[in-house]
């Protein structure tokens, strides 16, 4: 979290200055990247990169401290992934058979990238293990830091309900990796 000089780096943000709204990208792009691969895995960078491109469209409107800014973010990329959700679901897909993408070269080093994340892949897919409703409120309340009332708001249901999935989702995470634990399996 930037703290307090958040305002003035808003401020400057919203005025053009590319120092300032890189500040803002650093801050929140690792936890946004982790939300949405709990809500949509396949296209998390996708999403994120559309998140981000609605932010700056409006980032001269919006008002509010830092945490309600936090709050604006994940809102946005919740309804990114909904738009996303609806499209794909109305969409005929074609199956491209393996041996045809055979001989393209992939554009990153995927081998690198799974050992630097492993542990964070890891948590992520113990996470999307639960419920749809208890993944998306632990990982607004855990890994994005938002406080029960933004998380409400966000995924529009009353701030009780979002306590119990939160409670729950919680209690079955330490569950299962109590099991694993116990059968002496990674978890």
């Amino acid at each position: 979290m930037i703290g307090a000089a958040f305002p003035e780096v808003l401020a400057a943000a919203a005025g053009g200055d590319e120092r300032a709204f890189t500040r803002l990208w650093l801050d929140l792009q690792p936890p946004l990247l982790r939300y949405l691969r709990v809500l949509a895995p396949a296209v998390a960078e996708d999403m994120a990169a559309e998140t981000w491109l609605e932010v700056v469209r409006g980032l001269a409107r919006f008002t509010g401290d830092e945490l309600r800014f936090r709050s604006w973010i994940f809102l946005i990329a919740r309804h990114r992934t909904i738009d996303w959700r609806r499209r794909t679901a109305r969409q005929a897909t074609e199956p491209v058979p393996v041996d045809a993408l055979a001989h393209l070269e992939a554009p990153d080093d995927p081998a690198a990238a799974a050992l630097d994340a492993i542990s964070g892949r890891s948590a992520l897919a113990l996470i999307a293990t639960l419920s749809e409703d208890q993944a998306e409120v632990v990982t607004l309340r855990v890994v994005a830091g938002l406080d029960v009332a933004h998380v409400a708001e966000i995924v529009g249901k009353p701030p009780g309900t979002v306590r119990v999935l939160a409670h729950r989702g919680l209690r079955r995470l330490a569950e299962r990796l109590g099991e694993g634990a116990r059968s002496g399996m990674a978890v």
